[in-house]
């Protein structure tokens, strides 16, 4: 897990949030092996910008990865910074299963939290929810 964390941290260092000065990192450990990391990045105007956890997501999938096994946040300071309702539905999307475990971090790595989407997302609608319909 502490590569996880190193990438999440380094990416939040990359971020880009000029605005809210709340800078994020996320990392993905997908289910072969690799890591997928993501920051978020903040436009002028509002709506427009990215979650760290969605462009963790994004470079996942861009690579051919399709299964996340570990999700790992790193926020500013020591309140918890948990994903958005959004990127909650986007990590439940590609979980392998439903106790993924997703590990909050500060910003220099020490653990705050450690979950699963379906603590984070409970009674969650996935990709099983549309078969046979």
């Amino acid at each position: 897990m502490k590569t996880l964390i190193e990438a999440a941290v380094a990416a939040r260092g990359q971020s880009y949030s000029p605005y809210s000065g709340y800078a994020v990192g996320a990392s993905v450990l997908a289910d072969d092996g690799t890591i997928y990391a993501g920051c978020n990045v903040e436009n002028a105007a509002y709506p427009l910008g990215f979650c760290a956890e969605a462009n963790a997501i994004g470079n996942m999938i861009a690579a051919g990865g399709r299964q996340i096994v570990h999700v790992v946040v790193t926020g500013p300071g020591t309140n918890i910074c948990t994903p958005c309702g959004g990127c909650r539905q986007q990590i439940r999307e590609f979980a392998s299963s439903l106790d993924t475990p997703v590990t909050i971090c500060d910003a220099d790595g020490a653990v705050l939290l450690e979950t699963d989407i379906s603590t984070l997302l409970p009674n969650s609608f996935g990709p099983e929810n549309l078969k046979n319909t």
